[in-house]
């Protein structure tokens, strides 16, 4: 594992906070003196670096520095908004002008404005969220070697590369309004994966690998990361379609939360005032399997996705989606919940470490066991997803499985089915999870779905 305790490459952005919040309470005061009745302002700052190899050799370095400052003014529900990267004191001064001469322009929209004072977020809880990377450029790119070198290491049929790399930064943002919030966010994000080919009997496959995590500590050894991307692509020399048939579909944890962030979209306030959702007015009815359970836990310690509060500053706080199969909850920001007659549940910006809870243990090997026959999905293609109707029809590659063990990998197929149906067909989740990013989710393991293939093979 790598050691994260001596000082890193990167500045520590926290000494930056007093000149950050000095900006938005500029911006601010600016707004009011405009005649505002309302405004919200953010300023962000990031920093960090890339590095990528090929082949044994250095392709890119890229050393990142982002800032800038969004600026949002109501006067009375007449909405005007801004940003700029210029942070000196002119340039904010124009930036606010830009977006009350915006406003003044606009027609007024009866659910526009700032957030319910009630919902916002005036106690914040210590997340952990910011730790730096003890890593030079140049230890960067000696492990982004490592991490190749291991995969081409691995077998002889591993015949290239398509790039390794490592990332590393820190951000930090000041979110403030008129009605007294100030918030601050601080966070770190590292990350390390690759890709590669490999040959045999005239065939050529290709897949790989990545790791994230808040530290650096938590991330595995880039050889370890090299291997596994090897494994992977390895594994699917060989592959072939299979004739058209319905069968059960394992999804294994890196695309089962493709099935979950479609429910997202669909109990979304956006989609839902636009009644442009197949899970409308479903709220407190059967919607998936009995057992499942998908709840939201934005305040874990140093998880990628965590938030004391969302993007309009409103608080965010653990909560049910999904309580034994039953739609409980909605995913809505403060002006989509207006539309609604409702309140913001905290979720301006997207949903904060969402979970889907395992319904079996013994992770992959036990899901194989359950799935028996059918289809183990390891990737997906194309937009084939309808949330209007549920419509679901996907490019999909993986594995052919009988009585749990894989006989041969698949691809150039196609699933297909409808989200209502298919979410009412989950039998299991696994407790392989994948918390890399805001959905946390194992394997999920559908009862049937139709495959369409070529009309040959298995």
């Amino acid at each position: 594992m790598y050691d994260s305790t001596s000082p890193g490459s990167l500045p520590d952005l926290r000494l930056q906070l007093p000149a950050l919040e000095a900006a938005v309470e500029r911006a601010l005061a600016c707004a009011r003196s405009g005649g505002a009745d309302a405004v919200q302002a953010e300023i962000g700052l990031r920093v960090g670096y890339s590095v990528s190899v090929r082949s044994g050799e250095v392709e890119t370095l890229e050393h990142e520095r982002d800032r800038g400052l969004g600026i949002t003014v109501y006067f009375g529900q007449r909405k005007g908004a801004a940003s700029t990267t210029d942070l000196r004191p002119e340039a904010i001064d124009q930036t606010v002008k830009a977006a009350c001469d915006l406003a003044n322009h606009t027609e007024a929209d009866p659910a526009a404005g700032l957030p319910d004072p009630g919902t916002l977020a005036w106690t914040i809880p210590e997340l952990d969220l910011y730790h730096p990377w003890a890593l030079t450029p140049e230890e960067a790119i000696e492990r982004a070697l490592a991490m190749e070198a291991a995969a081409l290491d691995a077998d002889p049929r591993v015949k290239s590369s398509e790039g390794a790399g490592i990332q590393t930064g820190l951000g930090i943002s000041v979110l403030a309004n008129s009605q007294g919030f100030r918030g601050v966010r601080c966070g770190s994000s590292h990350g390390l994966g690759l890709s590669v080919v490999t040959q045999a009997s005239g065939q050529m496959q290709r897949d790989g690998w990545y790791e994230s995590a808040r530290l650096a500590s938590r991330l595995p050894d880039a050889e370890a990361v090299g291997r596994h991307a090897a494994e992977r692509a390895l594994a699917r020399l060989g592959a072939r379609a299979l004739s058209s048939r319905s069968v059960p579909v394992l999804f294994a944890p890196e695309v089962a939360r493709s099935l979950i962030r479609h429910f997202v979209g669909a109990v979304s306030g956006g989609s839902l005032y636009r009644q442009m959702s197949f899970l409308q007015d479903k709220l407190g009815q059967q919607i998936m399997s009995p057992d499942l359970h998908v709840h939201e836990q934005p305040h874990l310690p140093q998880a990628m996705a965590s938030a004391a509060f969302d993007g309009e500053g409103v608080a965010t706080s653990p909560r049910d989606l999904v309580r034994d199969g039953l739609l409980a909850g909605y995913v809505l920001d403060s002006y989509s919940a207006r539309r609604l007659g409702l309140r913001s549940t905290g979720n301006a910006g997207g949903v904060h470490n969402l979970a889907v809870a395992p319904t079996c243990g013994g992770g992959e090997a036990e899901m194989l066991r359950l799935l028996d026959t059918g289809l183990w999905v390891t990737e997906l293609m194309g937009q084939g997803v309808n949330l209007v109707t549920g419509d679901y029809s996907r490019g999909a590659a993986g594995f052919w499985v009988e009585r749990g063990q894989v006989v041969h990998a698949v691809e150039e197929v196609t699933i297909a089915g409808n989200l209502a149906d298919l979410y009412r067909r989950i039998v299991a989740v696994g407790d392989d999870v994948d918390a890399r990013g805001s959905i946390h989710c194992g394997s999920i393991l559908v009862e049937s779905m139709t495959v369409a293939g070529d009309g040959s093979g298995a």
